[in-house]
């Protein structure tokens, strides 16, 4: 079982920067795969960015260039660095985690409850 909590959202002007962070629980974080997907007022959950247990990313192309991922395996932590926002960034950010061999759009096992990034034009 796996435990996630994002934090870091919050409200930005356009062309501002937030940092989300996804602490998980658990012993074998490293051995995870870990995504962030985002779902704005009346639209379906989308793909935004995952990093492989190895360290490889994927990126959605709307976030390509923008956003960063990364994680620090010995603080069970992956964040979403996101620089040059947009008012269409805006949506609740969620953390997942995936075990095993999936592609970086899942299935994930696990979700967290996610955080509020309003993008202010």
């Amino acid at each position: 079982q796996v435990q996630l909590v994002e934090s870091g959202g919050g409200l930005v002007q356009a062309g501002g920067s937030l940092r989300l962070s996804c602490a998980a629980s658990g012993r074998t974080f490293s051995s995870y795969n870990m995504g962030w997907f985002r779902q704005a007022p009346g639209k379906e959950r989308e793909f935004v960015a995952a990093i492989s247990w190895s360290g490889s990313s994927t990126y959605a192309d709307s976030v390509k260039g923008r956003f960063t991922i990364s994680r620090d395996n010995a603080k069970n932590t992956v964040y979403l660095q996101m620089n040059s926002l947009a008012p269409e960034d805006t949506a609740v950010y969620y953390c997942a985690a995936a075990y095993g061999r999936v592609g970086a759009r899942g299935p994930y096992d696990y979700w967290g409850q996610g955080t509020q990034v309003t993008v202010s034009s």
